[in-house]
């Protein structure tokens, strides 16, 4: 595979965690997150570093949310919340990630959605689209 890393840098690898390089290099500092640093920077290796990102962000335990076929949740705060007379749309901030939902103003003032709620977006698809940088 061309251009695809095996391993990457502290700064990329606190990137894609969402956590800062200080926390990668105290992980690499106690054995957590494998890295090697052959006359360079440090190299964190991509599959331990996509164990540590699924431990991260595990979905919630069972009965935090109600039962779901749908297996990728992420945690967030609420940002921002539009409302019209029908419709509502909801931002949260989920680590790096924003996600924006389109929801009945119903559903929204049920939920009690606002900015700085904890919620959880919960993404359910038929197609979900995949790049490589």
């Amino acid at each position: 595979m061309l251009g695809v890393p095996t391993s990457y840098r502290i700064a990329e690898a606190a990137a894609l965690l969402g956590v800062s390089d200080d926390t990668v290099r105290r992980w690499i500092d106690s054995d957590r997150l494998p890295a090697t640093r052959g006359g360079g920077p440090a190299q964190v290796d991509g599959v331990a570093l996509a164990r540590v990102a699924a431990e991260l962000h595990e979905a919630p335990q069972p009965g935090a949310t109600r039962s779901s076929s749908a297996r990728n949740r992420l945690t967030g705060i609420v940002t921002r919340v539009v409302r019209d007379t029908v419709m509502a749309q909801v931002e949260i901030q989920a680590g790096p990630f924003r996600v924006v939902s389109l929801m009945s103003r119903e559903a929204a003032d049920e939920l009690g959605l606002a900015p700085g709620v904890r919620a959880v977006a919960t993404v359910k698809a038929t197609q979900v689209s995949v790049d490589v940088p």
